[in-house]
């Protein structure tokens, strides 16, 4: 996967904001194409965005976005707000610039570095230069298929592709503004600053609204294989929300759908019963797709999301318990490294320590 870089970052702007020039003349109180804001509001919103992502990096926030408000003066023109979308895309791709390799800061999709949120703040300028021109009937520009790609390996490592050579539309259609072939609409979507890679897989957390949508029947904006979702990870979503309501939820220790890197489809669910407890372990579960079942998929996202969970602080031990006679299931903690500690109510009791 090739980074994500403050260059690319200057292009994307560069190119958005010659396109937005180009329609500074015109009505942007009209709405923006797809959005309940008008065109400028919608590019208010994104000069905010591109500076809420120069300040995270900047400061390595690590839990929280900056208490900080950033947008422009009432009655800006059209043409002073795309010079703030320049000068705001130019702010963020010095701090990508400046910031060091270990750098992490906190984002809703996942913690990330400077790359991570080059690739955030390229998504927001392609995108919402998009929502603006379709707004205001210019319909004729696409973004930039190199950056497209570029995005959709970084941040969108779960989403189906259009044409191999359109990487523009599968950027469109996996952020729901367009269809992909033989596939609905989607409803609900979102990217990964920081998915847990695998051999072969990805896992992509379930994000609580995710979780509402697979728990009352939906894809939870995932494109699942034929006989998905599984039923253990609806129920896994179902309690998600629980753990929500009663102020129980941890974000990174719950449920994460299992996509295949060949089709990126979603083949089952892997993830945490909760955060570690007061001894610094935590149990971890899995649901395969019987159609995805007998190719190591299990195997390699177990060691990838417990790969992931000792690089967190707190954890000392984790624990999977595997029923008797589950004997696919028992191989396959066994590759990822746990070792038989006991049994518990007929079923065995398996523990992975950090090596």
């Amino acid at each position: 996967m090739a980074p994500f870089t403050a260059d690319d970052l200057t292009r994307t702007v560069t190119d958005a904001v010659a396109a937005l020039r180009e329609v500074a003349d015109r009505d942007w109180s009209r709405p923006a194409a797809g959005l309940q804001w008008s065109c400028a509001e919608t590019a208010v919103h994104l000069i905010a965005d591109l500076t809420a992502f120069a300040a995270q990096p900047a400061g390595r926030v690590p839990d929280s976005w900056l208490p900080m408000r950033a947008g422009a003066a009432p009655g800006t023109t059209p043409g002073d707000l795309t010079d703030l979308i320049a000068a705001t895309g130019r702010l963020l791709a010095a701090a990508v610039l400046a910031a060091r390799a270990e750098d992490r800061a906190w984002h809703p999709a996942g913690a990330a570095g400077a790359d991570g949120f080059a690739a955030m703040g390229a998504t927001e300028v392609l995108l919402h230069t998009h929502d603006i021109l379709h707004g205001l009937g210019a319909t004729g520009w696409t973004g930039s298929g190199h950056t497209s790609a570029l995005i959709l390996d970084r941040l969108f490592p779960h989403a189906p592709r259009a044409a191999p050579a359109d990487a523009w539309g599968s950027l469109l259609g996996a952020t729901g503004r367009a269809d992909l072939p033989g596939l609905p609409r989607r409803r609900h979507w979102r990217w990964y600053a920081n998915p847990v890679r695998g051999e072969g897989v990805v896992l992509c957390e379930i994000s609580p609204s995710a979780a509402a949508d697979l728990h009352t029947g939906g894809p939870g904006g995932f494109v699942w294989a034929e006989d998905g979702p599984p039923e253990g990870t609806r129920i896994a979503a179902g309690m998600l929300g629980l753990a929500r309501e009663v102020g129980e939820y941890h974000p990174g220790w719950g449920p994460y759908a299992i996509v295949r890197d060949t089709d990126r489809r979603a083949i089952g669910g892997i993830g945490f019963h909760g955060a570690p407890d007061p001894e610094g372990h935590a149990e971890v579960g899995y649901d395969l797709l019987p159609s995805a079942r007998g190719h190591g998929h299990a195997t390699e996202a177990l060691r990838a999301l417990a790969g992931w969970a000792f690089e967190q602080p707190g954890l000392t031990a984790l624990r999977a318990v595997v029923d008797v006679g589950n004997a696919p299931s028992h191989a396959v903690v066994r590759r990822a490294g746990f070792e038989r500690d006991g049994s518990v109510d007929g079923a065995v009791r398996y523990l992975l320590r950090p090596r």
